[in-house]
């Protein structure tokens, strides 16, 4: 690949380093949002929400009716997540594993190892549903299942390249902790990085169909 291009419209970049935080109500943490679509909607319309939370405290979750929900531990100790009807009893220990719940669940999080860092995606469940898997080392070409006109790329490990299809044109540069989403239109179609630890969050956004659809 010899020729860089320019970002297509619909793709944005993104730093978490620069991301502003936003104190929660109750004391216990920041957000620091990445993506809401579409764009200008608030937390009781949004069809998809893409942030980044820091727990500080135990405490309750916010509950999201009709939403749906994907939390992904990035750093720290993580948390242990009971619901009061007791549908929900998990422990998110693991960094880059994820787990998957309803918004309107009641749920308690109680810090397992002091404050944690967390990866999470909503979704309207009338609207759209949401894949969260981690890519390894070595690159990738996007198949069915990783294509989509809405997701989010954030390096987790390594130095990748994410680009369209085209093999004579360079992919964007990414570093640990930078990333790209992307509304309207077709994502990076092919991904690559020579580390041999490097890891990339990978998010897709498909519309649920109706009937008559």
């Amino acid at each position: 690949m010899s020729e860089a291009t320019a970002l297509p419209p619909h793709w944005q970049r993104f730093d978490r380093a620069s991301l502003v935080a936003t104190p929660w109500k109750n004391g216990g943490g920041l957000t620091r949002e990445i993506v809401c679509q579409p764009p200008g909607a608030d937390l009781a319309r949004f069809d998809w929400r893409v942030s980044i939370a820091h727990i500080a405290s135990d405490g309750p979750f916010s509950a999201f009716p009709g939403v749906d929900r994907v939390i992904t531990l990035l750093e720290g100790g993580g948390v242990q997540l009971d619901s009061s009807d007791g549908s929900v009893a998990h422990c998110l220990g693991t960094p880059w594993q994820s787990f998957a719940f309803a918004g309107e669940a009641r749920i308690d999080s109680r810090l397992l190892g002091g404050p944690c860092e967390d990866f999470n995606v909503m979704t309207r469940r009338a609207a759209c549903r949401a894949t969260v898997r981690v890519l390894r080392a070595g690159g990738f070409g996007v198949e069915a299942d990783l294509a989509s006109s809405a997701g989010l790329g954030l390096v987790l490990r390594g130095h990748w390249q994410l680009g369209p299809s085209s093999a004579d044109v360079t992919g964007t540069p990414l570093s640990p902790g930078q990333g790209l989403w992307w509304s309207g239109g077709p994502g990076p179609q092919q991904g690559h990085c020579a580390d041999a630890d490097a890891a990339l969050l990978w998010v897709t956004i498909h519309p649920v169909l109706t009937a008559k659809e």
